[in-house]
């Protein structure tokens, strides 16, 4: 749930950005205003209650994660991929194998060897559905092989996948301790990341800086020049204390997208910025639910003026959505998107719709059928400046076509029990945010949370399932084709809708680095 993304799995993990500007440099680039040493202190606006990697969902509890663990392939702010724990790889052209060899001399957090026998252990923990990973059958499809024999590593995919390469690449590594114990993790970090997490309250996250470090991308080690020496995470929930203490310079970072932002634009700070599809809606399509009925879908999506709407969602900040994929490496994002055809306010065929659907007028001006009012449980992030005014407004336009909405604010927790376990809700601003359409299929073609799996909104379309197989078994080169047709029928057969998004920027004081999803570690940099 990044302002609201609720992905489980490395939809949390994607990496996209837009640099807008003063992104950090690459290591040793010697910028003048580089220091080293001092503590890089930044914020997280949600409560962490899971530093285990294999499980902890909420894009907090991933931010403050990825500082302390590492991939086999960086993936900087241009989504090309770079050496990391991995050297060199090849990939088959059919998608079902890839093999690496590991940079040699990489140690973890406890002094062990990190080789290929520990990075295979690692995606055949993923690929286990018993094991219940956040990565199973998202970025490890079930029943993946790894080998590892001293720095060679091999993976053999059980069907074809032309983002194999990607997928695999983007797994955070755990040592081999915390494979065989995982709640050994809770707290304590047990990577090979320059940053480990040594100390856990419920306020702050503490990272001590490693000093024989030496295997990090573009040539980071401990001594290059910017590294600080040690990292802070405070969990800062309001967004006004989160600008204030940043205006102090007791942060080096603090995203804030709310009315605080321009006074921090206006007093020159520097930001980057990842893209949120912060108006994005979702429906729960399971058969009890009135937005099982693709007409009730779609009479809410025309139910609403969606100009109006973006505005308020996004903070008078909107930007267009030319694709689902939002993250990179941007895998599948078409050159001219978007591909869908948008709609526009119309509350009359709104009104015919809902009519076609069975749910008629009553003397009150409200829909009912069989007697039971047509009612909708919207549901949204607390955590967020703009969801409430935005699903407030929906409330009021669909309160004209007849429809009652009763609108729900979600913390941490409540996400997880709505979405994963009661089902009790119908729509919302809820975004599924990724690199790549085969984790989208993960949500919107897999199985459901009660049979293991990540479809909360129990999208159930043959048509959809038919073409995703096409693209799953397609030549590389005809993947995406057939994989841009899929999300065009998301849209445009009301599985979901895409309003609008928005730049979410981080803003920077006395330190420079690159943001994707989360900040990336290698990239800080302390500055005077």
């Amino acid at each position: 749930m990044r302002t609201s993304s609720i992905t489980r799995s490395t939809a949390l993990l994607g990496v996209g950005v837009l640099c807008l500007t003063a992104c950090g440099g690459s290591a040793g680039d010697g910028e003048p205003g580089l220091v080293s040493g001092g503590v890089f202190t930044a914020a997280v606006n949600g409560e962490v209650n899971n530093t285990i990697p294999m499980t902890g969902s909420q894009p907090q509890e991933r931010q403050v994660m990825v500082y302390a663990y590492e991939s086999l392939i960086y993936t900087g702010e241009d989504g090309e991929p770079q050496p990391w724990l991995a050297q060199t790889w090849e990939a088959a052209e059919d998608g079902t194998s890839l093999t690496m060899e590991l940079t040699p001399g990489v140690t973890c957090h406890d002094g062990t060897e990190f080789d290929a026998g520990v990075a295979a252990a690692n995606l055949n923990y993923h690929a286990d559905p018993e094991n219940t990973s956040v990565h199973t059958d998202s970025l490890v499809p079930a029943g993946l092989e790894a080998r590892g024999e001293g720095l060679s590593l091999e993976v053999t995919a059980p069907t074809s996948d032309p983002f194999l390469l990607s997928k695999i690449g983007t797994v955070e590594m755990v040592c081999a301790a915390g494979l065989e114990d995982p709640e050994s993790l809770q707290g304590v970090s047990n990577g090979t990341g320059l940053y480990a997490l040594t100390e856990a309250r419920p306020d702050a996250f503490v990272y001590t800086t490693r000093d024989d470090y030496d295997w990090g991308p573009g040539g980071l080690t401990s001594e290059t020049e910017g590294v600080p020496s040690g990292l802070e995470v405070r969990v800062v929930t309001d967004e006004s204390t989160r600008a204030n203490l940043l205006l102090s310079g007791e942060l080096n970072s603090a995203r804030i997208v709310g009315s605080d932002r321009a006074r921090l634009e206006a007093a020159g700070y520097d930001y980057t910025g990842a893209v949120n599809p912060i108006g994005q809606m979702l429906f729960n399509e399971r058969e009890e639910r009135p937005t099982h009925d693709p007409l009730v879908r779609e009479a809410l999506v025309l139910g609403f003026d969606h100009d109006e709407a973006a505005e308020v969602v996004t903070g008078g900040n909107p930007v267009g959505l030319e694709s689902l994929i939002t993250e990179s490496p941007y895998l599948c994002v078409p050159e001219d998107g978007p591909l869908w055809d948008p709609v526009g306010h119309d509350p009359d065929r709104a009104g015919e719709l809902l009519d076609e659907a069975g749910w008629e007028l009553g003397s009150d001006g409200m829909r009912e059928r069989d007697g039971e009012k047509l009612t909708i449980n919207f549901i949204y992030d607390a955590g967020s400046e703009t969801h409430a005014p935005a699903a407030e407004l929906l409330r009021e336009y669909w309160l004209e076509i007849g429809v009652e909405t009763e609108l729900r604010a979600m913390d941490g927790a409540a996400w997880s029990e709505y979405l994963y376990e009661t089902f009790d809700w119908d729509t919302g601003w809820i975004q599924i945010s990724s690199g790549g359409p085969t984790i989208q299929h993960a949500f919107y073609g897999g199985a459901t949370p009660d049979e293991g799996g990540l479809n909360f909104m129990a999208t159930d379309s043959a048509e959809y399932d038919e073409i995703a197989e096409r693209a799953f078994t397609a030549a590389p080169d005809e993947a995406c084709g057939h994989w841009e047709e899929a999300e065009r029928l998301l849209v445009e057969d009301f599985h979901t809708y895409p309003v609008a998004g928005t730049v979410l920027p981080t803003f920077m004081n006395g330190a420079v680095f690159e943001e994707t999803s989360y900040i990336q570690a290698p990239s800080i940099r302390m500055t005077e």
